[in-house]
Formats: C-alpha cells, structure tokens, sequence
C-alpha cells in the first residue's frame, strides 16, 4: 500500500509537468533537433519525466535514442562544452552544457535503446541495444519510470499508464515482475528505495514477486546493491523502505543482521522487539541532523547507519537470567564486530566502516552517568575516545532512549545535558578535543635522556593516562612525575 500522503489526480500531475518540462524545452529541444538532423530519435526518459510530473525539476537529464554511441557521441560534441564516455560500451554518453545568462548547468546523459539481462552465473548484466522507444521502456524497472517525452516536439509518450500509477503512487513493473526481476534482480531494492524516497507503495504483484525472488539479489555485485542501500538510506523516510526490504526478505541478502532483530526482546522489555527499536532510533537521529553548518549536517551517513546498527550485536549476547530477565552483555563490542564485517563485504570505504564500527561500540558508553556521576577524568576520555565522532556519538545516544516512561525519558535527557554542559566547560578550559600529554616526544627523549625507541612511545602514553586523570599538569610537573616513573621503571 503507499504511504499516506497527499494523492494528487492525474490532471494535477499533468499541470505541474507542463510547467516543469518548460522550463527544460530549451536544452532538451536544441539536443532533440541536433538527433532529428541526423535521422535519429530521442526522447526524456525515466526519472526526469516522473519528477517533472511531481513538480520537480532536475538539471540533469537521461535520455534515449534510436542512435547507435559513436553517432550519439559525435552530435553530442557539437552540443555540449564538457564531455565524456566512461559508460560508452554500455552504450550511454554524458556532456555538459555550461549555463548562459546565469543558469545553471546542464548535464545530460544519452543512452541507446537497450535492454539489461543477467546471466544465471554473472554479477554483471549483459547489454543488447534495442531499436525502439517503447521496447526500451518496457525494460524499465517501474512503469513510473517508464513514461518519456519525445524531442524536440515534447510529445508524451506512456505505453504502461505511469501516469495512472503515479497518481495512485504505486510501483509497478511494465511486464510480468518475474521477468522485470530476473532480468534485473537490483530493481527489487529499486523498489524499496523508491517507497523510501517517493512515499510509494508496492503493487501485490511485484511484491509478491520479490518474496518469491529475493535470494536472485545475491547475484548482483555489492557496490550496486551496497548504492542502492545508502539512496535509501539517505532519503527522508528510509523506515518505510527498510521495512520492504526486510519483510520481502531482501534484507536477509543485504543487512541480515536488521532482519536478525526482530526475533528479539529489548532488555527493557518496552519495544514490542528490538528491529522495531533501531528503526525508531534511526527516525530519531535523523530529526537531530542539522543544517548545512551545523556539526552534524543532513542526511549523515554515518550516523543513520550506527542509529539502524546500533543493537546487531543484540541477537548473539543474548541471555536469559534467572527471574525472566533478558540480558545483552557486550552486545556493543560483538556488534561493532558484525558491522565492521558487514560493511566491509558491501565495500563501504575504510573510513565509513571504521566509523559506523566505533559508534556502535560506543554507544552504550554514557548510561550510568546520570547515577554514578562522572570524575572529570571519565568526561575527558568520553569524549578523547569519540574523537571526531562525538557530535553523531551524541545525537546517538539521544536517540538511543525510546523509552515510554516519561520520567526515565526526562533523566536521561537532562543527564545528557549536564554531560554535554559538562564537555563544553572543560573544552573551553582545557582544549578537550585535542587533548595532548604535557609533554612530547622530543621533551621526553630530553628529560630522559634516550633516543627513539619504544621507550618513547610508553612514556608518552603513561604522560597522556596521567593528563586524562588529572587534567594539565604543566612542564615541570608533567616531568618529575616522568622521572618518577622512569626511575620506578628502571629500579
């Protein structure tokens, strides 16, 4: 079913798509005649159609064309003032067209009629180019993506009713979802994706398809499927497209470990399990994301990932105590450990698994504050080991309480808050996110009187525990007590 949202008729789709497609004529129409000079056709294809139709205007645009690529290339160059073919043997060219008078760029891409299919044994599709515009788009993954405008004489061109599904904002496939998919296994996520982004839902057919199918996904490659996850990700409303994923069963071949938490009960036993719980986490997050010069701008990567991660541990620490009680111990060190693996068999980057790692293991880090209190000690390698993740570390552990009792809820918070008051008084004091021994390796190889070696490095880190206890102590201070524990070393 789609998400409930306001469902404009297919006479309001067509106003705001004449609007928008007016302002793309010019660019659109001049690249149109240039084919049409040549003896060949094009037409706006795929999501500039549908987002022109949702009011939306993009300056990038796709088209298709009946032109083989060395043709499609050769018009290209007299069209655009940028230009470049990486995608050529797949039969797409791109280019660019500087703006004029103050407008924007133009970037287009040109892709020949085609068709993709996979190979039972290949990670790879296959490329068959095709020779007509409606052959083309009855390839495409959704009707609502089928749908194109020929140019230059921008006529509307809707084989499958997109149009009627855009109104009713369904996903549909243009032929039967067993074949759309087998040829294309990756538009299955499409399809979450695009409940996540759009607010869409899934026709019973295609959905159906997909629970029946889902294990076909393991034959595209990671980078793809690892792309598809993070658009989702990053839209406004991932929660309705993870809840896709996982129950059609495409998350048990992307994120298993997501699928893994619905079996379990949280230890505070208030979330009706704990898959639910990291989805309102995620939801939470987000809201604290903040501008573009804020400290931790929207959408943030890393952050949605460590809040729909955070617990994946939960699943193998899993105990049950005597009395009825659940325990998670260490949950947070065994799931820094799945998702560092995780993301690393989707070929994240380094730096994105280190981080999403690290916030995980993380992020149990805080309770226990507000009862205990912390010495200032413990405040400065809170935040020494955040580093540079302790802005997300704290718009986490916020999110992190989803507790309905309003009390706890309140503690919590205001326990937070007096961390954070905390961390800005002794920042402002002490430089807190640099955080140094008092001494280095050059004044520490003087005081006593040794070259490079280990001995520098153990010194360094006996001076740093001791700045992290006791806050700066100053040169001299810093260097008796060295020579203090150099001669209890030695002794």
């Amino acid at each position: 079913m789609p998400i409930d949202r306001p469902n404009p008729d297919e006479a309001a789709l067509q106003r705001r798509a004449l609007a928008s497609l007016a302002q793309l004529a010019p660019d659109a129409v001049a690249l149109g005649r240039r084919f049409a000079d040549a003896g060949h056709e094009l037409a706006l294809v795929g999501g500039p159609v549908r987002d022109a139709f949702l009011g939306r205007v993009s300056a990038d645009l796709d088209f298709a064309t009946s032109a083989r690529p060395d043709e499609s290339e050769r018009i290209l160059s007299g069209w655009g003032d940028a230009h470049w073919d990486i995608g050529k043997r797949f039969g797409t060219l791109g280019a660019r067209r500087f703006g004029r008078g103050g407008s924007s760029d133009v970037v287009v891409e040109v892709t020949t009629y085609r068709t993709d299919a996979y190979d039972p044994t290949s990670r790879k599709p296959a490329v068959e180019f095709g020779d007509t515009l409606e052959g083309d788009l009855s390839r495409r993954d959704f009707t609502v993506n089928a749908m194109a405008v020929r140019v230059p004489d921008l006529q509307f061109v809707d084989p499958f009713d997109g149009l009627g599904d855009l109104a009713r904002r369904v996903l549909r496939t243009p032929v039967d979802p067993e074949q759309s998919f087998d040829d294309d296994p990756l538009r299955m996520m499409r399809a979450a994706r695009f409940v996540a982004q759009l607010g869409f839902g899934v026709d019973d057919a295609a959905l159906a398809a997909t629970v029946a199918m889902a294990e076909r996904l393991s034959i595209v490659s990671a980078e793809r499927v690892r792309d598809e996850l993070v658009k989702l990700l990053l839209s406004d409303h991932p929660r309705e497209g993870l809840q896709v994923l996982v129950g059609t069963g495409l998350a048990d071949q992307v994120l298993p470990e997501l699928s893994a938490l619905r079996l379990e009960i949280d230890e505070h036993h208030r979330h009706k399990d704990v898959y639910e719980h990291s989805l309102t986490v995620l939801e939470k997050a987000i809201a604290l994301e903040t501008g573009p010069d804020g400290a931790v701008p929207g959408p943030d990567l890393v952050l949605r990932l460590a809040a729909l991660l955070h617990d994946v541990g939960k699943p193998r620490t899993r105990r049950f105590e005597p009395g009825g009680g659940v325990s998670f111990h260490h949950h947070e060190v065994v799931g820094a450990k799945l998702v560092a693996k995780r993301l690393a068999a989707l070929h994240f980057d380094k730096q994105t698994v280190h981080d999403v790692a690290r916030l995980t293991e993380l992020h149990l880090r805080f309770h226990g504050y507000g009862d205990a209190g912390w010495t200032d000690s413990a405040v400065r390698r809170y935040v020494t080991d955040a580093g540079p993740l302790l802005e997300r570390l704290h718009r986490l552990t916020r999110s992190d309480c989803t507790t309905r009792n309003v009390r706890k809820a309140a503690r919590l918070s205001a326990a937070y808050d007096d961390l954070e008051e905390r961390i800005g008084r002794l920042a402002e004091a002490e430089e807190l996110a640099s955080i140094r021994p008092d001494l280095d390796g050059t004044q520490i190889m003087q005081a006593l009187g040794i070259g490079p070696g280990r001995d520098v490095g153990e010194a360094y880190r006996y001076l740093l525990e001791l700045r992290m206890d006791r806050g700066p102590l100053g040169a001299d201070a810093a260097r008796e007590e060295l020579l203090r524990w150099w001669a209890a070393r030695q002794g």
